[in-house]
């Protein structure tokens, strides 16, 4: 499971569902997983890739599912995606200057506040395979600037 939205990345390992290692690392994500995932390819034999496809740092989302994709196609694994709200609590995710993501009613756009009290993200003890689906393709909401 890879969380990429915002900073620090965090990708977790599960075993029958149940996380067995949480690895939590600030920096650049085009610089820090292809190096973390070397390491997690010599000690896991992966069954399936789940990440969140956003919304929140493009850059961040377009290079991870860009990697990942690539790691499904090449290791023949299959690769799941859910929406970035799932591991925030729900909570309002930054875009740009004082633009913020917000999810009302199973709708996710932009909304103009400051928000104080963001939620952090973090990874499910156990993982739900229900909120994950097949369309795994990134959520690029760009707001206006």
């Amino acid at each position: 499971m890879v969380i990429s939205v915002a900073s620090p990345l965090l990708i977790g390992i599960y075993e029958n569902g149940k996380l067995i290692e949480e690895i939590k690392r600030e920096g650049k994500t085009s610089e820090i997983l292809p190096v973390l995932f070397e390491d997690i390819l010599r000690r896991y034999d992966l069954s399936s890739l789940f990440y969140a496809k956003g919304p929140g740092s493009f850059m961040a989302i377009k290079i991870s599912y860009i990697f990942l994709k690539t790691l499904s196609i090449i290791r023949d694994i299959p690769l799941l995606a859910a929406d970035a709200f799932h591991f925030n609590e729900n909570s309002p995710i930054k875009a740009v200057g004082k633009l913020y993501f917000v999810k009302e009613n199973g709708i996710i756009r932009t909304k103009k506040s400051e928000y104080k009290d963001l939620k952090e993200f973090s990874l499910p003890e156990i993982l739900d395979r229900e909120i994950f689906e097949s369309d795994f393709e990134p959520l690029y909401i760009l707001p206006a600037v």
